[in-house]
């Protein structure tokens, strides 16, 4: 763990008549949403997600907010609230309730089915309270007002948190798309109402900040994918996030309507997709839907294969046919289409994967080419909107990187909410809201918790250095066996090297080096293993600096006998 801003300390005990808002996720990424609210001594979470890993994270699976601010206070939290079903905002709930099962759970109920759906593989029962747009639910001393919101999946939803210390709206994900395939509105005149009445801090979604105008209707998909699927003579593969209940109808209704057969590819596309079936949020047409054995047996003109891994993720579906590493093989003429955004950081893993499909003989049809899909978040013209109707107080950008809230926090000051009032902060950052007015007031340790494979928590980020310096340089070990008792060296030095790329052979010029360095050292009266070990390092070091431009892990075994 490490503080975010070293110049900032440990904040001061909240005074009693003020609200804490402590972000520990969120804040310069795209990924690991989680706000923890504080009042008279309670605390309420918004949302509790995932960060994916990048290219210099090897070997790890998740990354995770830091629990360890709340880790001695869970007894104190009265709920959390999860505004919409995407990992970045529900992937971490089973770590969490691992620390505290019976926390209470607030979603609407297609996010809540989602989740106790993840908590079945974590075999963890949660404990859930369903909510609707437009209810009030008191969570403690805080009095939550639930909003509908558009977003790239159903029932996400804004919350407002009312205490008397102030007033908190809490956008979520939203876009405020006219035109929404199920016909549920941004709450747009519940905004304004909560606006009316006093907002006191707005923290409001930056993805789009940069992206001028407003965003596309989702319906605007529908005359793309039928004349794709028009001109496509062959097999038709989507690529989609498993949670894009709303992508995933329109490609059903294109399919029917093109006489084609429709198969699921990937656990988590099937998982979700009859959660969402069962609860009426996906209609498929009787006699669509398909399974994959069944999908290969039948001519590829009359099959559509709907598959995980739009981002380019290395174990997805896509990828794997990508590489040849899946039973559905990529065949001339297949077309395939990548249904998403890219988000920030997986554009190389992406680009690879179309580059893949496309030398297998695929067309390849994404969002640069055509449009095959419209961003879940609002730009600028919608984020201005917001910000004018509601006239917040005090504003926080969050759900972005840096450039994200940078822009975010221009615009809400072009609206008139002065530059004081307007918070850019990290994860870790303490914001007080005291006498109406919003100021970061401290920070507390926060930083990337990493899942790799069973253990949590316990890969450093010194260990990622070495897998890193492993990756990329390989390593290189001596093995020196030598007499205690008067330091000299009775066995070896013995060089071994992987994926450093020297030949073994030319270790012969450096050993003369090592041997030389040695019986000086014991000439000297040098006889301390750790000592030794170092004077190995450095003389290996050096050569192979000097003769290759390398710096692999160097690692020596000194055997005392």
């Amino acid at each position: 763990m490490s503080y975010p801003h070293p110049e900032l300390q440990l904040p001061d005990p909240l005074a009693p008549d003020g609200l804490r808002v402590v972000p520990l996720g969120g804040l310069g990424e795209i990924g690991r949403n989680m706000t923890v609210f504080e009042y008279g001594g309670k605390l309420l979470i918004v949302d509790c997600g995932v960060l994916f890993p990048e290219a210099d994270q090897p070997g790890v699976d998740l990354i995770l907010p830091d629990f360890g601010y709340i880790e001695d206070r869970l007894d104190d939290v009265e709920a959390l609230v999860l505004t919409h079903a995407h990992e970045d905002h529900i992937g971490a709930v089973p770590y969490l309730l691992r620390e505290r099962a019976d926390i209470p759970l607030i979603g609407t109920k297609l996010t809540l089915a989602l989740v106790k759906s993840k908590l079945t593989e974590h075999r963890i029962k949660p404990v859930t309270v369903e909510v609707k747009e437009g209810q009030e639910r008191a969570f403690g001393p805080f009095n939550c007002e639930f909003f509908a919101v558009n977003h790239s999946i159903p029932d996400a939803m804004a919350v407002g948190i009312k205490t008397p210390a102030g007033t908190v709206l809490h956008t979520g994900d939203f876009k405020m798309d006219q035109l929404p395939l199920d016909r549920r509105l941004t709450d747009l005149a519940g905004f304004a109402r909560l606006g009316s009445e006093g907002v006191d801090l707005l923290l409001s979604d930056s993805t789009n900040a940069e992206v001028p105008g407003i965003v596309k209707s989702e319906r605007d998909i529908a005359p793309v994918l039928d004349e794709v699927f028009a001109y496509a003579d062959q097999r038709i593969i989507v690529a989609c996030f498993a949670s894009h209940v709303h992508r995933v109808q329109q490609v059903l209704d294109t399919a029917r309507d093109h006489e084609r057969k429709v198969a699921f590819v990937g656990r988590s596309m099937i998982r979700n997709m009859g959660v969402a079936r069962d609860l009426g949020y996906l209609k498929v047409p009787g006699g669509l839907l398909i399974d994959l054995k069944e999908a290969e047996e039948l001519p590829p003109e009359d099959v559509v294969l709907i598959s995980t891994g739009s981002q380019g993720e290395p174990m997805s579906a896509l990828s794997r046919m990508a590489s040849r590493d899946h039973p559905i093989r990529i065949a001339t003429d297949d077309t395939v289409i990548l249904a998403s955004s890219l988000i920030p950081g997986n554009e190389t893993a992406v680009y690879r994967v179309i580059n893949g499909l496309t030398r297998l003989g695929a067309k390849v049809v994404h969002k640069e080419s055509s449009l095959v899909h419209v961003s879940g978040h609002a730009p600028a013209g919608e984020l201005l909107y917001l910000l004018n109707m509601v006239k917040p107080r005090n504003f926080m950008p969050v759900h972005g990187e840096w450039r994200h809230l940078k822009a975010h926090a221009r615009l809400a000051q072009q609206t008139g909410v002065p530059k004081d009032r307007i918070v850019i902060a990290e994860d870790g950052m303490v914001i007080d809201l005291l006498d109406r007015k919003a100021a970061i007031a401290g920070a507390v340790p926060c930083g990337y918790v990493y899942v790799d494979g069973l253990t949590v928590g316990e890969v450093t980020e010194s260990q990622l250095k070495d897998r890193r310096i492993l990756g990329d340089e390989g390593f290189i070990s001596l093995v020196i066996v030598f007499d205690a008792s008067n330091g000299k060296v009775v066995g070896g030095p013995e060089i071994h090297a992987r994926g450093s790329g020297i030949d073994e052979n030319s270790f012969n010029g450096v050993l003369p080096k090592v041997t030389e360095a040695l019986d000086r050292a014991a000439a000297d009266g040098v006889s301390d293993a750790h000592a030794l070990r170092q004077l190995a390092r450095r003389v290996i070091g050096k050569w192979v600096s000097d003769n290759f431009r390398r710096r692999p892990m160097i690692i020596p075994v000194v055997v005392e006998v």
